[in-house]
């Protein structure tokens, strides 16, 4: 006879909820009905699992450490070739200091998050900070204070729902960034009213460690309807091929107050293409790029999957021309669709000045694109 615990208790129910997520976000409930489909949903769910588990079991408001959200091995929620993530636990019961670093970045942020308690996904943005307004030395090195009491800057109060924090490293480099390991920036958070020593690890505290992570991975699966069952933000369509107009995003959670962000998705024959043109906007940073059906970029290691400003090749009048295709056109500004007839173009733009373009799509031919 097992021992019983609360920990064997909490983890009983995890391997029960992978079970129910197998049975139904897996599967036709969550539109899902092909071999193929099954399998990218499996190996979403290990990268969320991974993610969770590095970023939820070991949570401690008193104790935070930043850990990177995805990396190009670990993705979801809508991550981007071009950016580098941290996040880090935090309450308003406590106050904080950061240490960090530009790092050559083109953009930085830090949102304060609600909602985010005991592994759960965001339910708004309750604060926001960019670099426009850090006090930031010549070498590009800064310190922000969250929570305590107020300064003249450099400072963000922490709302009583307060939970998570999360900043944003932009880069408009020739590479990704994401997938540099020299261009991860040096970041550091500190708990300035935690007690002196930790109480060692329990069954209590294990247990509520497991419970966590099974909130988390269930948040970011089962409580993430299909987007044609759930309701919209209003900077996604439904519509193949055919953009919203870029909008901010509101407090919506997991969202950057200061962007515009486009999103639509993308069905593509097998002998099509889909052209797509329009105008940088005057921002700080800009960029698109392909996801899978669960908001994973695609393999930016290896193919052409994504586009900055700094990538683009622009036509004579200044508009961009970018090529969407399951094989190379032979053309400039080609992303690339690793084969998959449907997925998600998304756009984000920083600190927009001005009038923002909505890009246009159009679905041609492949043999007519290279006539």
């Amino acid at each position: 006879m097992s021992i019983q615990t609360e920990s064997r208790a909490a983890l009983k129910d995890f391997i029960a909820l992978l079970q129910e997520i197998d049975a139904r976000w897996s599967g036709p409930e969550w539109n899902l009905h092909s071999p193929e489909d099954i399998v990218a949903s499996h190996r979403s769910l290990m990268h969320t699992l991974e993610t969770c588990l590095i970023g939820f079991f070991e949570q401690d408001a008193t104790r935070p450490d930043f850990r990177r959200i995805v990396t190009p091995s670990r993705k979801l929620t809508g991550d981007n070739s071009d950016a580098i993530y941290f996040d880090a636990p935090v309450s308003a019961e406590h106050a904080y200091v950061i240490h960090g670093s530009m790092h050559g970045a083109a953009y930085f942020s830090l949102t304060i998050e609600e909602g985010a308690e005991d592994g759960l996904m965001a339910s708004n943005t309750a604060g926001v900070i960019n670099d426009e307004k850090l006090d930031i030395d010549n070498n590009g090195q800064f310190t922000l204070f969250l929570g305590g009491k107020q300064r003249d800057k450099n400072w963000l109060p922490l709302t009583p729902g307060a939970s998570r924090v999360t900043t944003r490293h932009y880069f408009e480099n020739a590479t990704c960034a994401a997938r540099e390991p020299d261009m991860e920036p040096r970041i550091r958070i500190e708990c300035l009213t935690a007690k002196a020593v930790p109480a060692p690890p329990n069954d209590a505290s294990v247990a509520a460690g497991i419970r966590r992570v099974s909130n988390a991975v269930r948040s970011r699966t089962l409580g993430m309807p299909p987007m044609v069952k759930g309701p919209l933000p209003p900077f996604v369509a439904l519509t193949p091929n055919e953009f919203p107009a870029p909008v901010p995003p509101g407090d919506f959670g997991l969202a950057a107050y200061d962007a515009h962000y486009s999103m639509a998705p993308f069905f593509i024959g097998p002998d099509e293409a889909l052209v797509i043109t329009g105008r940088w906007p005057e921002c700080r940073f800009g960029n698109v790029c392909l996801w899978n059906r669960f908001q994973q970029t695609l393999d930016y290691r290896s193919r052409s999957v994504s586009l900055n400003r700094a990538q683009t090749l622009l036509e004579a009048d200044g508009s961009f021309r970018m090529i969407v295709a399951h094989t190379d056109p032979g053309q400039t500004n080609w992303l690339d669709t690793e084969g998959n007839l449907f997925g998600l173009v998304f756009w984000r733009f920083f600190l927009v000045s001005g009038d923002v373009e909505t890009p246009q799509g159009k679905i041609v031919k492949l043999a007519d694109l290279n006539a």
